[in-house]
């Protein structure tokens, strides 16, 4: 007689499961380190040097230094979860050093993203570090000119071409959505747009403005769109998961609501495993060297909410959140009542 199998663990139960994973390991963290900056820090020279031979080579070599710089990133992540470094304070400061890098101010972040991991799915609570999505209810509901904006900001070009700039580079140098917060995310944006305009001032000073074109802003562009990419994948899926009032529960959201985008190697160490969303959303002080561990110990991790490099594409034709179907449908299909289709 064959054993049944034990029934699908609930959200809840994996924390348990995955507690055993969260402790950094301080050289490990240190290793991560190295290997990440260390080759930005050369390319970003190389990309500066290769331009007395060619703007093409060094804008080439500088555009494939925004995946190094997409790696930082995920370790100032990291060191916002607490799931870098043991130490605090070191922690705090290697985040505000690749905060820099990354053009982010760290305390603004930090708090901005624990909103997001506090409320991501959450109907009653959305337009901090989110991609702003309506139900379809609330779509219907709005004006033509309501409707033609939300068009507009869920157009790719939108999203993609002209959003990731304007965020990394204009909206990041002011503590937005924490304005009224007090000084010290007023001191984070401000010391770090002061510490980034003196590098880049050394930068001008030294080789003029094309380094900041053909260098600087490649690599900046570069890293923000991919970013921006994966942070949309995420969670912009046909079966995500989104709630209100008392139907709305955290870690429920956290495994079901985020995706587990399966990229291949070196794509997944460049971008810090953070395609295992799922697991990361569930467990966030799981240090990004360990997420791949989870899903080769837990298939069932593995196997869930998967998303291909080509299935993800899919997800650019999802713009609202069906209430009734719960799932994201694209605005042709949002047309097509649950009674008629």
């Amino acid at each position: 007689m064959l054993d049944t199998p034990p029934p699908p663990r609930t959200a809840r139960e994996w924390l348990s499961v995955l507690a055993r994973y969260r402790e950094p390991s301080t050289r490990r963290s240190l290793f991560e380190l190295a290997v990440t900056l260390l080759p930005f820090l050369v390319l970003w020279a190389l990309a500066w040097k290769a331009l007395a031979v060619s703007f093409w080579l060094g804008a080439a070599l500088a555009m494939i230094n925004g995946l190094f710089l997409v790696r930082l990133f995920i370790i100032q992540h990291d060191c916002g979860h607490g799931a870098f470094l043991p130490n605090r304070t070191a922690q705090d400061w290697v985040g505000r050093i690749m905060g820099v890098f990354t053009l982010t101010p760290y305390a603004v972040w930090r708090r901005t993203h624990s909103i997001h991991h506090g409320s991501h799915g959450n109907l009653d609570q959305r337009g901090i570090g989110d991609v702003t999505t309506l139900t379809v209810k609330e779509y219907d509901a709005l004006s033509a000119w309501g409707r033609l904006m939300y068009r507009l900001y869920r157009n790719p070009i939108t999203l993609f071409v002209l959003g990731p700039g304007y965020l990394f580079l204009l909206q990041n140098r002011v503590p937005l959505g924490l304005m009224k917060s007090g000084w010290r995310y007023w001191g984070s944006a401000m010391g770090t747009n002061a510490v980034i305009a003196g590098l880049l001032g050394v930068v001008a000073w030294f080789g003029g403005l094309t380094p900041l074109l053909l260098v600087f802003l490649p690599t900046s562009l570069v890293a923000a769109t991919v970013g921006v990419w994966l942070f949309y994948v995420q969670h912009q899926f046909e079966e995500t998961h989104w709630a209100a009032g008392e139907d709305w529960q955290l870690h429920h959201a956290a495994l079901e609501g985020s995706s587990h985008y399966v990229l291949p190697q070196p794509l997944r160490w460049l971008t810090g495993n953070i395609g295992i969303h799922h697991v990361h959303h569930l467990y966030s002080r799981i240090p990004f060297y360990r997420l791949g561990q989870v899903i080769r110990d837990h298939r069932e991790l593995a196997e869930a909410q998967r998303l291909t490099i080509r299935e993800s594409f899919a997800t650019l034709g999802l713009h609202l959140w069906d209430e009734d179907r719960r799932k994201l449908v694209s605005f042709a299909d949002a047309r097509v009542r649950p009674e008629t289709a």
